[in-house]
C-alpha cells in the first residue's frame, strides 16, 4: 500500500514536505572575492540524523551558520520551517576560570528556565551530578554534554551540532554519539552534525555530506567511503579504503572518559 507524502510549494519555489526542517537551493558565500562555498543544496527532515564531513577549511561551520541565519548567503535561498525550535551545540566556548560559572549557570545564560527544566535536561544527557560543578572543572566528555543539555532546553525540533565530540578523548566518543542517537529517538527531532573525524563515523547517521567549499557526494555512510570523490579528497584513491568504525564492546565508559 502507497503512502502519499503532503508537500506543498512555497513562494520561493521550495517543495516542502511535511516533515522538512530546513532546505537549502544552490546557496553560495563569497566574502572579500573569495568564494567559501558554492552551489549547496540540502534537506534536513524531522527525526533525520545528517552528517557533514570533510576538511578542515572546508566550510562546515559556515554552512551551518548559513542555515540558522546567523550569515546571509551571497546567492541561492534558504528555507525554514516556520518558527523552528532549533538547539545549537557550537564549537568549545572558551569560559575565564576565574569567573564561579557552575553548570547550572552556564544552562541559564542564554534563558530563564526553571530548575526542574535544567536537572531534567541534564539528566537526559547523564551528568545531573555535576550541576554544582565549576565549569571549568569539566573534563572533554563532561562539557559536551552539558552543552548538549543546554541545546535541549528549547525542547528542539532541530538539533545543530558543530564537532559534538570535540575535546572527547578516542573511546567515549561512540558513548557520545549513541547518546545523541538516543535523543533523536525520545524527541523526534532532527539532528544535524558536523565532523572532521572520519575515523568515527556515527552508525545511525542516516545521511552524510562529504563537503569541501561544494557538496562532492552524499548518501548512507557506507556509500559515501567508497565514493571516487570522497576517496580523492581524503587522499585514499591508491586502494587504502578508511573503515567506518563501529565501537562494539561489552563495557562502557564513564562521562569522563574513563572505563566502567
Amino acid at each position: 500500500m502507497l503512502t502519499s507524502v503532503e508537500t506543498t510549494v512555497d513562494d520561493l519555489g521550495f517543495e516542502i514536505t511535511s516533515g522538512t526542517l530546513i532546505q537549502s537551493q544552490n546557496i553560495s558565500l563569497h566574502i572579500g572575492g573569495k568564494e567559501l562555498l558554492s552551489g549547496i543544496s540540502l534537506n534536513i527532515s524531522k527525526a533525520e540524523i545528517v552528517t557533514v564531513i570533510g576538511p578542515n577549511g572546508a566550510g562546515k561551520t559556515t554552512l551551518l551558520r548559513l542555515l540558522l541565519g546567523l550569515i546571509p548567503a551571497s546567492s541561492g535561498s534558504i528555507y525554514r520551517k516556520p518558527k523552528l525550535r532549533i538547539g545549537y551545540l557550537p564549537q568549545r566556548a572558551v569560559f575565564n576560570p576565574v569567573l564561579p560559572l557552575s553548570v547550572s549557570r552556564i544552562m541559564n545564560l542564554t534563558g530563564n528556565y526553571s530548575k526542574l527544566q535544567i536537572e531534567t535536561s541534564l539528566e537526559e544527557t547523564g551528568v545531573q551530578a555535576l550541576k554544582d560543578k565549576p565549569v571549568s572543572q569539566l573534563s572533554g566528555g563532561e562539557y559536551q554534554r552539558v552543552m548538549l543539555a543546554r541545546a535541549l532546553l528549547r525542547n528542539p525540533e532541530l538539533l545543530v551540532l558543530d564537532e559534538p565530540v570535540q575535546g572527547v578523548d578516542y573511546m567515549g566518543e561512540s558513548e557520545l554519539y549513541n547518546l545523541i542517537g538516543d535523543l533523536r529517538k525520545s524527541h523526534g527531532c532532527g539532528v544535524l552534525m558536523v565532523s572532521h573525524n572520519l575515523h568515527v563515523v556515527m552508525a545511525s547517521t542516516d545521511r552524510v555530506l562529504c563537503l569541501n567549499q561544494h557538496i562532492c557526494c552524499e548518501g548512507q555512510p557506507e556509500d559515501v567511503t567508497q565514493h571516487p570523490e570522497y576517496l580523492r579528497l581524503f587522499g585514499l584513491d591508491s586502494g587504502s579504503a578508511l573503515a567506518i568504525y563501529s565501537h562494539q564492546h561489552d563495557h562502557k565508559h564513564h562521562i569522563s572518559g574513563e572505563l566502567t
